[in-house]
């Protein structure tokens, strides 16, 4: 068997497998493509950081105030709706996580006793509380901070452990991406499991090596072994699986989302069962409850509720207040959780509420993933066409010529506001539907009737009907000069 033989007779799959398209399987398959996309991203963030340090303090006309919280945060959930997780695939913090791998050859592994994703849940729970307690979208010199530390983390932590340590246990921003991705219409997957079966050297997963035992590419540095992957949790996009397979087995097929997802008793590479994983069900719990907090942290009635609270508590200090608001957001979502559970337990013969909760905890992560998106896209599209005066005004600073012609201020929204709206209740909407067919699913998977999972439905439409009430709050315009 050769690899051309195997590319032969997978080319009569079509449009369904992207690795086949003319142009487009080209790109994927070229083993640079990613490096190629990781360096275009990085002169980005080069400038950006450029801007956030010197550039001017006004956060909509710095590309720092403006670049990362309206148009990254669009494309990148975009991207993950409509193809997949390319955010990871070109990340530029990979670039000197690279070097640093080269120069210092880590041999160590990442410690036991910080399993899992519990780093990145703390961290992610700290920077969306630091994002609202110190105005982040506001500074344009502390994003830079930010994304200079990011950097440096991503260096140093790949300098000192081997395999993908940062991106598996630490990257706040990739921990959004993999659950972000349940929704995406893409999957990495082999095409024929019997061909996996024969085959020996195991490459997808171990690498491939010259003659004199040299790597030359590298397998999954996450421990996805190919046969075994489920899904797409987990899952950078990098593409090393499909350039380390000798035999051509591994491509990027579409898929309807969360149709190979929706099981939490599978067994997945590299992650196991996710019922027995209560960091992956924390990482869930924490990022709907911070969608439904972030997007609340942006509306007016914030502001009355925080002044109620400094009243009541007679606490001052505007990070204090938010750190309780946050605790109380996350303990009041596991405390709805326990209690759907609990009924659950009432209402049909299962074990006990901990065995529905690690299941059905699950099914939140679509509407949550839903609020993210719609917040997000809010942004996006009010903003969207600020990026023309952001370019204006960099080069003016920069040479002190309008060589891009005048700063057009007046430019923000790419659609109207109406229009945006009701686009982004359209995308919350979605997210509700797909947590009730998983929830519906599961229901089948474990022969419970419909009573048994309304406590399930009760919890999701609530929080359906809160992301509509926040969506339909007045939102402050963050990344233009009309906010």
């Amino acid at each position: 068997m050769n690899r051309t033989t195997v590319l032969g007779s997978t080319s009569r799959q079509g449009w369904g497998e992207l690795t086949q398209w003319p142009l487009l399987g080209w790109v994927l398959r070229w083993r640079h493509a990613r490096t190629t996309a990781q360096t275009v991203l990085l002169l980005l963030a080069g400038l950006v950081l450029y801007d956030g340090f010197f550039g001017p303090s006004l956060a909509p006309k710095n590309l720092a105030g403006t670049l990362p919280w309206v148009h990254w945060r669009g494309f990148v959930v975009l991207a993950l709706l409509l193809a997949g997780n390319l955010f990871c695939f070109a990340c530029p913090f990979m670039l000197p996580r690279r070097l640093a791998q080269q120069l210092f050859r880590p041999t160590r592994s990442w410690p036991r006793w910080l399993p899992g994703k519990w780093v990145a849940v703390t961290l992610l729970v700290g920077f969306f509380w630091a994002y609202e307690a110190f105005d982040l979208w506001a500074s344009p010199l502390l994003t830079a901070w930010v994304a200079l530390a990011y950097f440096v983390a991503a260096f140093v932590i790949d300098g000192f452990f081997r395999g993908a340590a940062f991106c598996k246990h630490v990257c706040p921003i990739g921990q959004f991406n993999f659950v972000g991705s349940l929704l995406s219409p893409t999957e990495v997957r082999i095409r024929d499991a019997s061909m996996c079966q024969r085959c020996r050297t195991k490459d997808c997963i171990r690498g491939r090596f010259d003659a004199n035992q040299r790597l030359v590419q590298r397998g999954c540095e996450l421990g996805l072994y190919q046969p075994a992957k489920i899904g797409n949790l987990d899952c950078t996009f990098c593409l090393d699986c499909l350039h380390a397979c000798p035999y051509g087995n591994v491509g990027i097929r579409w898929r309807l989302p969360l149709k190979t997802e929706m099981d939490p008793e599978t067994l997945r590479s590299g992650i196991g069962h996710l019922h027995t994983r209560p960091d992956w069900a924390t990482l869930v719990l924490v990022l709907v409850a911070l969608g439904f907090l972030n997007a609340f942290g942006m509306v007016s009635p914030v502001y009355r509720f925080l002044e109620w609270l400094s009243q009541t508590l007679h606490i001052s200090s505007e990070p204090a207040l938010l750190a309780i608001v946050f605790v109380g957001a996350l303990a009041a979502l596991a405390l709805a959780i326990g209690l759907a559970s609990q009924l659950t337990r009432v209402l049909a013969p299962v074990p006990g509420p901990r065995w529905v909760a690690t299941r059905f905890v699950y099914t939140l992560a679509p509407l949550g993933f839903g609020m993210w998106s719609a917040h997000y896209l809010f942004h996006f599209f009010t903003g969207a066409l600020t990026l023309l005066p952001l370019a204006q005004q960099f080069v003016l600073d920069l040479t002190g010529q309008a060589i891009l012609g005048q700063p057009a201020w007046h430019l923000a929204s790419l659609l109207p506001i109406a229009t945006t709206t009701d686009l982004v209740l359209i995308v919350l909407a979605l997210g509700y539907f797909g947590s009730l067919v998983w929830t519906m699913q599961l229901a089948t998977r474990y022969r419970l009737g419909l009573l048994a999972i309304l406590p399930w439905i009760g919890l999701q439409t609530g929080l359906f009907v809160v992301g509509i009430w926040l969506l339909g709050q007045p939102m402050e315009m963050r990344g233009t000069l009309l906010g």
